[in-house]
């Protein structure tokens, strides 16, 4: 009978031991086993209604889960990093050196606030009159408004830094933009504002000359200008280039990547879906595309007069023209640079862009010479660029010979390097920002 009792007691112990090895294993190994989070970009299963819920909108195929990089230990140490990041950006909440307040009055804010800086909006509705949201970034803490129902006079103003995002391309964008600048200029004289910033949408010609009075370099009250395209301004010290973006004003969406962006093959060589204008490169375009018979390997939608606004058909015809092409073409407009570049960039698609100086006063530099898109190919842009659409034969020629494992690792190339062109260009206006406003400050 103790014989018995003595082996039972000795079962026992070994049963909890190996419960209690069973279990240290869960708790130090078990997490390990999992998937990651997500990854920089990936989808993540149960994330997209989240993502709908503000205003987001992924790529064709949103429901699957997929991390174009899952298994590389690098890029999981990289979300390790971001996931570290955000902690750390929360734990430091309160404790920023700067407080700036960004005015959202012409569309290209909603490139800067939804697409740089992936900040959230609320509510989500994109007609809403009043739309809000908050970030931080570095020391500074942002806020950001937008809508019909942000009127000079009629919001309150809590903070002393602002940045105004204005439409300057033409007069009657000029006159709204310049009644912005003086509500702005009262506010700083009666010691309600303290430091301004300004994003300019500049004139495609790059004559921004209406502006110039405002500068604090020219007598005014304007600090810093962020402006578009490559005026003869930038000096990258009080002027600095901003990208033109993608077309919000036709509720182009933030794109975020799917497995099959990356990895399907594609049916079309190429895409150009445009005005056509009297006498343009784009005319010549479409002529060198029908006499080489590419214009049935690509997808080819001309049309003869511009339209400032897209239907639901006609945003899902280009966003699947973007997505089913292995490459984007894009002729010069009335400036070099274009929605389209950036558009392309979201879905994977290679640009192919028209490098050549449109008619104006842009470029010609202090940093630059008669040279376009100098942000872009500063910033290493992985594009392919021509002088001439007779070079585009050539192009296509060799892109017929490029298997899709080739194809896959260029996408991930441009995806990536599109990610970091807008993380480098949060951190590079925070940074400017901070240390103009905070120096200022101190002085």
């Amino acid at each position: 009978m103790r014989l018995t009792r003595k082996r039972l007691c000795s079962f026992l112990i070994a049963l909890y031991c190996l419960f209690s090895l069973y279990a240290a294993y869960h708790v130090f190994f078990g997490r390990r086993r999992q998937a990651p989070a997500g990854s920089p970009r990936g989808l993540r299963k149960g994330a997209a209604p989240a993502r709908e819920r503000h205003g987001r909108e992924q790529s064709t195929l949103e429901s699957e889960e997929w991390n174009p990089w899952e298994g590389d230990e690098k890029n999981e140490q990289q979300h390790r990093f971001k996931t570290s990041l955000q902690i750390l950006n929360k734990s430091t909440k309160g404790k920023t050196d700067l407080s700036v307040q960004i005015w959202g009055k012409a569309a290209i804010g909603l490139y800067l606030w939804e697409h740089i800086f992936e900040g959230l909006l609320d509510p989500s509705d994109v007609t809403a009159q009043w739309r809000e949201g908050k970030s931080i970034v570095g020391r500074t803490q942002y806020s950001f408004i937008t809508g019909p129902a942000v009127i000079p006079g009629y919001f309150s103003i809590d903070v002393n830094n602002v940045v105004l995002i204005l439409n300057g391309r033409e007069k009657a964008k000029i006159f709204y933009a310049t009644q912005w600048l003086l509500y702005a200029q009262n506010l700083v004289q009666i010691q309600k504002l303290q430091h301004l910033a300004v994003v300019l949408l500049g004139n495609e010609h790059c004559n921004n000359e209406w502006i110039s009075p405002f500068l604090k370099r020219n007598g005014g009250f304007v600090e810093l200008l962020f402006i578009t395209y490559d005026s003869p301004w930038i000096n990258d010290v009080d002027v600095f280039q901003w990208p033109l973006g993608v077309a919000t004003y036709r509720n182009f969406p933030v794109v975020e990547a799917s497995w099959s962006m990356l990895h399907d093959q594609r049916p079309y060589l190429c895409n150009f879906l445009g005005t056509i204008y009297e006498n343009s490169s784009r005319l010549a375009l479409m002529n060198i595309l029908k006499k080489d018979g590419n214009d049935k390997l690509c997808w080819v939608s001309p049309r003869e007069q511009w339209q400032p606004q897209e239907t639901n058909e006609s945003l899902k015809n280009y966003q699947d023209a973007l997505l089913q092409s292995d490459l984007t073409l894009c002729p010069v407009g009335v400036n070099t640079e274009c929605y389209r570049i950036y558009e392309a960039c979201s879905y994977g698609s290679i640009p192919v862009v028209e490098d050549v100086m449109t008619a104006g006063s842009c470029g010609n530099t202090s940093v630059h010479h008669s040279a376009p898109l100098q942000l872009l190919k500063s910033m290493g842009a992985p594009f392919i660029f021509i002088k001439n659409w007779k070079e585009l034969p050539a192009v296509l020629e060799k892109e017929k010979t490029i298997i899709l494992q080739e194809k896959i690792e260029r996408r991930k190339m441009l995806l990536q390097w599109y990610q970091h062109f807008k993380t480098e260009l949060k951190m590079k206006f925070t940074n400017i920002l901070e240390s103009s406003f905070l120096m200022n400050s101190k002085s």
